[in-house]
Formats: C-alpha cells, sequence, structure tokens
C-alpha cells in the first residue's frame, strides 16, 4: 500500500509524539496513533499495525529501565495482564463494542479524578483486585489496542517512584505485547506486510519520540510525574467515551 505523503508525515510526527508520551508517562503509543490509522485501516488492522512498533518502543524502554522494575508487583499483575492480552486478541472480533469502550473510558476517568484529588489515600489494591487489573488491562488491550490507560490507573494505585512505574508498567506491556504480536500476525500476516511501509514509519517515529521522552522524564518531580500520568489517564478515557458515544 502506498500512502499519500501528506498521511505519511502526520503519521512521523504523531508517532514521534506518541513514543515521547510514553516515554514520560509509561503508554500512549496505541491510543495515539491508532485513531489516525483507523482513518484509513479496518480497526482490527490497525491494532495489528501499531503492534509492532509497540512492542519495539517498548523493548527499548525496558531495557532502559530494566534495573527498576518491581518484579514482585510483575509478576502479580504483568502475567494476568499476558493471559488477557492473549484472550482479547483471539477475542477481538467478537467483543469490539461501543459499550466496551464506554465502561472503559469511564472506568480511566474516574481514576484520573480519584489520582487527582489524592482520592486513593493510603490505599493498595489487594492481591486479588491487582489480578483482575492486570488481567483487564491485557484484554483491553488485545480487543481495542488501549491498554495503557488501564494499566496506568492499576499500577497508580501502588506506591511507586515515577521510575519503578515506568519500568514495571513498560514490563507488563512488553508481556502484553509478546502474548498478543503472533495473534495479529496468524489472522492478518498478508494484510500486515502489504502495509510494512505504515509500520516502518510508524516505528521510526516512535523510537525517536521515545529517545526524547527520556530525557525530559529524567527531569520531571515525582508529584509532576504522577499529575501528568493522571491527566494522561483521564485523556484517553475521555476519547474512549467520545468514540462509545
Amino acid at each position: 500500500m502506498i500512502a499519500p505523503p501528506l498521511f505519511l508525515a502526520a503519521l512521523l510526527a504523531l508517532s514521534f509524539v506518541a513514543g515521547g508520551t510514553a516515554a514520560v508517562v509509561g503508554f500512549g503509543i496505541g491510543s495515539l496513533v491508532t485513531p489516525l490509522l483507523v482513518t484509513r485501516l479496518d480497526t482490527s488492522l490497525a491494532i495489528g499495525v501499531v503492534a509492532g512498533p509497540h512492542l519495539l518502543a517498548s523493548a527499548v524502554r525496558y531495557w532502559q529501565h530494566r534495573r527498576t522494575v518491581d518484579r514482585a508487583l510483575l509478576l502479580r499483575f504483568g502475567l494476568p495482564s499476558a493471559a488477557g492480552g492473549l484472550a482479547g486478541a483471539l477475542l477481538q472480533s467478537r467483543l469490539q463494542s461501543p459499550a466496551l469502550l464506554g465502561v472503559l473510558g469511564a472506568l480511566l476517568v474516574a481514576t484520573s479524578v480519584a489520582n487527582l484529588s489524592s482520592g486513593f489515600g493510603g490505599w493498595r489494591p489487594a492481591p486479588s483486585l491487582a489480578l483482575a487489573l492486570g488481567g483487564l488491562s491485557g484484554l483491553f488491550g488485545g480487543v481495542a489496542g488501549n491498554q495503557g490507560g488501564l494499566r496506568a490507573a492499576g499500577l497508580a494505585a501502588f506506591d511507586l517512584t515515577p521510575r519503578a512505574f515506568i519500568a514495571t508498567s513498560t514490563a507488563v506491556a512488553v508481556l502484553i505485547d509478546v502474548a498478543r504480536a503472533p495473534v495479529y500476525v496468524a489472522n492478518a500476516g498478508a494484510a500486515l506486510r502489504a502495509h510494512g511501509l505504515l509500520i516502518a514509519v510508524t516505528a521510526a517515529g516512535c523510537l525517536a519520540g521515545t529517545l526524547l521522552g527520556e530525557r525530559l522524564f529524567a527531569r520531571l518531580p515525582r508529584e509532576t510525574h504522577r499529575r501528568l500520568v493522571a491527566l494522561t489517564v483521564g485523556a484517553v478515557g475521555v476519547w474512549l467515551l467520545t468514540r462509545a458515544f
């Protein structure tokens, strides 16, 4: 597929912004890039196109922060996320619906408000709830390509430093991508190869944005980072609600 130069330029620019956003708050590539691709591709195919660049950028972020991953939380949250991602990818065609997007959007907005208003207080999710949040994060990632907002919402309830938050969130993202990407390739391998240019442009923008975003992240105070994460989660929630209704 030969995309118009203007569309490729917009895709490169948005992928750069998305990579930078993900480097700062731990998510954003799927949430920002997928809507642009949906203007030219079927939703399922657009999610598949983003999956490869998302995995690549997440792997780079993980390597940079690997020493600060909260391994205990990764096991509690990440493994259910990977299982949910696989299930979501397998059930993608059956589960896509406006109602599902509306539920996710409302949950993200509520989480954002609670975080910005210190509504979490000293509360920490019980292990069972952490498992459920992880599974839902992966499920929505497999179905709609928007795993990051819910993942950040769940991890925000834990007392993590900004670097541990980014590291653990990114490690979870890698697990979800590794679980769901083979399903996308199996279901749409030929179509994905036909859109190799879109994948390459997206990957280049995400990588460049990731490297620049790392510099910005290193300068952020902890409280500023917490509020940025909460605001971004809320913005994704509002966007999903507009898609649903």
